[in-house]
C-alpha cells in the first residue's frame, strides 16, 4: 500500500509520493466501532471522538507522555488533539479530514496504547519506574 499524504487544500484527500490519487478512508460504522474498542480497553467514544485520559504521577511525566505521544502521531502523521494538565493527559483523535473516525484513528490509539502501556516483564534486565505509572 502506497504512503497517504495530505492533498494541500482538499479536505479529506490524500495523493501517494508518486502524484496518484487515493480515496479518503471511510468513516467507520457503530458497528466497526465497537468492534475496535474492543481491543482498546480505557479508551472511549464521547462526542464523536476516540478518547483516552491518562494519569500520570506529576508534570514531568505529563511532559514526556505528550511526547512520545506527538512523537508517534507525527511519525504516522495523524494527530490527535491533546489536553495536558499537572498529572494528566487526554487523548481525543478523529479523522479531522472527513469529520469522523476512521481506521487512521484506531490505528494511532492502539499505537499510543502499546507505547504509553509497556514496563519490562519480570524476566528483564530493566527495573522500571519504582512508582505507580500511567493509568
Amino acid at each position: 500500500m502506497a504512503r497517504r499524504v495530505r492533498c494541500g487544500r482538499l479536505p479529506g484527500l490524500h495523493v501517494t509520493p508518486v502524484g496518484a490519487i487515493s480515496v479518503p478512508l471511510p468513516i467507520l460504522t457503530a458497528n466497526e466501532i465497537e468492534h475496535e474498542m474492543i481491543a482498546l480497553p480505557g479508551w472511549e467514544i464521547r462526542d464523536g471522538w476516540l478518547r483516552r485520559a491518562y494519569s500520570t504521577p506529576g508534570w514531568s511525566h505529563t511532559l514526556l507522555l505528550a511526547g512520545q505521544i506527538a512523537f508517534l502521531a507525527e511519525a504516522a502523521w495523524h494527530h490527535p488533539d491533546l489536553e495536558l494538565g499537572y498529572a494528566r493527559v487526554v487523548v481525543k483523535l478523529q479523522t479531522h479530514s472527513v469529520r469522523g473516525l476512521t481506521a487512521m484513528d484506531f490505528a494511532l490509539a492502539r499505537r499510543i496504547e502499546e507505547q504509553v502501556s509497556w514496563q519490562p516483564d519480570d524476566a528483564s534486565p530493566l527495573e522500571g519506574y519504582p512508582k505507580k505509572w500511567m493509568h
